[in-house]
């Protein structure tokens, strides 16, 4: 029996599906959709660059627009709906799916032969740092004194307290309580997540079949490739999940797919094949623009990216300046499911202007050409920018930012006209952002503001 066949456009439909991007900013967020979407996507990545806004932030404005951040704050520190854990890397992961964490938490000891040195010499100071959280309540590196008088470079420079943290956090001994200028406060996990900790954690054997579903889901359908990038932790040997994928398809739950274009060996869950031929009937994958964080989940495998959308990109912050293509912080640019380019983006929060470093657009849809994965025919150009611009000033507001200048484009002939539209965009203002009954308003007040473009 031969595997069933998809066109390309269906796996790239319903990527952007399982990725809530069908509709970029157009939910509404509170506890129950952050949780769902955190199940959904596996987690929400975290990184400490803020030259726009923290990365968390930017995939959560892509999928519902501006909200209050005092509100985000609440659902995670108050009501712990999500929690702070390693999924493809340091994340916010869906509460509800702590017994799998769980696991890895009771794991970790085991699988990190790495720490044997560290924990036979300082187990006394992590008995003595477990006990200050004990006694004091939550705490962060910082409360915690450096006795040495020399520090070396790299992650071993950590004072000995900061890795009695980690391992403490990563064994689930604690859990992160809240974050002070987006430093990590820990606490006792029982103090934290004390529901969560009555549930009953996954067997050993459970897990690897948990996480390889979970990424299918996530994706929609796989090569393997992609199950090693997508949830990268934990690192499960590539044995191991070839066999928990055989054993997946024996029982049915999985099965192998054909996509028209790609000769790779593509998998997807039993229950997704309906939802894969729905997503090739749909006329156009997604309705709506957003600009991406460079760490959003939808770009943790880039060579996935390439695959399914036909966008090469790299995140250039770890590139050295004078290599970068597209600049620090390129911000891809999704409209209509398709994306059409990349912005060098800068909060210049003192000023309140986000800067446009450079735009740069795909080559296709500057010559007017249908998207490399079809879902629909060629975008229209002048649509596509006002939704780009929309989606820009959005952002502005999002970052407490009242100007946009856009200091450069590629091809140059684009630049009067992505000014124009964004200065329409700006004089329209928030107010089809403005909060609705039951949901988590977005930044009331920012409408009526100086909204003219940049020079």
């Amino acid at each position: 029996m031969s595997a069933p066949r998809f066109p390309l456009r269906a796996a790239s439909a319903l990527f952007l599906e399982r990725q809530w991007l069908d509709r970029p900013r157009g939910r509404r967020l509170g506890a129950r959709s952050l949780a769902g979407f955190a199940e959904a996507t596996g987690g929400i990545q975290l990184d400490t660059i803020n030259v726009v806004d923290r990365a968390h932030h930017l995939t959560l404005w892509s999928r519902f627009g501006p909200y209050r951040r005092e509100s985000l704050q609440r659902l995670i520190e108050r009501n712990r709906v999500l929690f702070e854990y390693w999924s493809h890397a340091a994340c916010l992961v869906a509460t509800s799916d702590f017994p799998a964490w769980r696991r890895v938490m009771m794991d970790y000891r085991r699988r990190h032969k790495g720490w044997a040195r560290f924990l036979k010499q300082q187990e006394r100071l992590i008995a003595q740092v477990e006990d200050a959280i004990r006694t004091r309540g939550p705490l962060a590196n910082a409360d915690f004194e450096d006795p040495r008088k020399k520090r070396r470079a790299g992650w071993w420079s950590w004072k000995p307290a900061a890795h009695a943290l980690d391992w403490l956090w990563m064994s689930g001994r604690t859990a992160v309580h809240s974050r002070v200028h987006f430093q990590k406060r820990f606490d006792l996990i029982e103090r934290v997540l004390p529901e969560a900790l009555a549930r009953e954690p996954l067997s050993a054997d459970a897990f690897p079949r948990w996480h390889v579903t979970r990424s299918l889901r996530a994706m929609g359908a796989a090569t393997d490739l992609d199950l090693n990038r997508y949830l990268t932790y934990p690192r499960i040997e590539a044995s191991m999940r070839r066999e928990t994928l055989k054993h997946l398809l024996r029982t049915g739950e999985v099965v192998e797919i054909q996509l028209d274009g790609d000769r790779g060996r593509w998998f997807a869950l039993r229950e997704d094949l309906e939802p894969l031929a729905a997503a090739a009937r749909r006329r156009t994958p997604s309705a709506g623009a957003a600009l991406l964080s460079p760490f959003d989940s939808f770009l943790w495998h880039r060579e996935r990216t390439r695959r399914l959308f036909g966008f090469d990109y790299t995140i250039e912050v770890y590139v050295p300046g004078h290599k970068r293509t597209h600049g620090y912080y390129s911000m891809p640019l999704l409209v209509d499911g398709h994306l059409i380019g990349r912005a060098d983006t800068k909060a210049h929060r003192a000023e309140g202007v986000l800067e446009l470093r450079r735009v740069h657009f795909e080559p296709w849809f500057v010559r007017g050409e249908s998207p490399p994965v079809r879902g629909g025919g060629a975008l229209e150009r002048d649509a596509a920018l006002a939704d780009v611009a929309e989606a820009a000033a959005s952002l502005a507001r999002f970052v407490g930012c009242t100007r946009i200048v856009t200091a450069r484009t590629a091809p140059a002939g684009l630049r009067s006209q992505l000014r124009r539209t964004i200065e329409n965009a700006l004089a329209r203002g928030a107010a089809r952002e403005q909060p609705t009954a039951g949901s988590l308003s977005p930044l009331a007040g920012r409408s009526g503001v100086d909204a003219r473009s940049g020079p």
